[in-house]
């Protein structure tokens, strides 16, 4: 999923942008509510959807870009969203934050507390978020959300240990883009603890935790893991990835059973990316996108 584009598609469904002069497409799409920079404030176009739209067939939305905190008329969308839950009670699906990066680099993006809306909308399936600033989450049970990811240049350590606390039994997908402390990605190891057991989530199939500065050690909680024997895909893509946390997942439980294992943008060196291939010979490894040190420096793909 790129930060550069706006979504296409959504849920397995088109996404169909929502203007006054907007067609009403036929069942089966993702509705996008956006504004533009000095446009017409967030809150009028999200008053403008609930009055010309059948909410009550939507079920699935991808919120676009609402302004930023400095204009008042840009209002927040979790809490409009929220006030609005019994008028989209069949909402399954929600992408929070498709912003690209010429309308806000994705650290600008400025989230709130989204706990309510897993209260809100107890039926959700699929919450996708980006952005890190700002974003808070408290601990949570939801009986019927499959897909949680956070994409950010930095996810607050409290967002990841309330993921880690919560109760989701039915959560087959997890990822967290954890990225880097300059921009709130302050998580360590210890608060990733949690969710390594797999003990509150049973129905895990993937894991990634991805774009981090500390990848290496990531790697090595990751390698004795018990939540990584009841997966199918794991990801450590997108960080500072070196031979040390290579040479940790080799070393540690199997990961044969692995249908994917997603590595790119790392740093490893040759030897090592052929040594991790050849250890995993049955499993798709995904070694692309090899970094080069900038005079020692190792970056993630997405911070700013």
């Amino acid at each position: 999923m790129s930060i550069y584009q706006h979504l296409s598609e959504f849920a397995g469904l088109p996404v169909v942008d929502f203007t006054d002069e907007t067609d009403l497409p036929p069942e089966g799409a993702a509705w996008r509510i956006a504004t533009e920079f000095d446009g017409t404030p967030f809150s009028a176009v999200f008053e403008d959807f609930l009055r010309q739209v059948d909410t009550a067939e939507v079920v699935a939305l991808v919120i676009g870009y609402w302004g930023a905190e400095y204009d008042s008329g840009s209002g927040d969308p979790a809490e409009l969203l929220v006030k609005a839950a019994e008028r989209l009670p069949n909402l399954r699906s929600l992408f929070l934050g498709d912003i690209v990066a010429e309308q806000s680099e994705i650290s600008w993006i400025e989230q709130s507390d989204i706990t309510p809306l897993l209260t809100a909308f107890p039926r959700l399936e699929r919450l996708e978020v980006r952005g890190g600033t700002g974003l808070a989450l408290a601990p949570v049970r939801n009986e019927t959300l499959t897909t949680l990811r956070f994409e950010a240049g930095g996810l607050p350590a409290g967002v990841v240990r309330a993921v880690g606390a919560s109760d989701l039994p039915a959560l087959e997908h997890l990822e967290l883009w954890l990225g880097v402390d300059d921009y709130s990605g302050d998580a360590t190891v210890a608060d990733l603890a949690p969710l390594l057991t797999g003990e509150r989530l049973p129905a895990l199939r993937h894991l990634g935790l991805q774009n981090s500065q500390i990848q290496d050690e990531v790697a090595a909680a990751v390698a004795g893991a018990p939540v990584v024997a009841g997966l199918e895909s794991l990801s450590l893509s997108m960080g500072v990835l070196t031979d040390e946390g290579a040479e940790a997942l080799l070393s540690g439980q199997p990961l044969t059973h692995l249908k994917r294992l997603d590595l790119h943008h790392h740093f490893l060196g040759d030897e090592m990316a052929e040594r991790v291939r050849a250890a995993l010979a049955g499993v798709d490894v995904d070694l692309s996108e090899h970094q080069r040190p900038r005079d020692e420096w190792r970056y993630v793909a997405v911070s700013e």
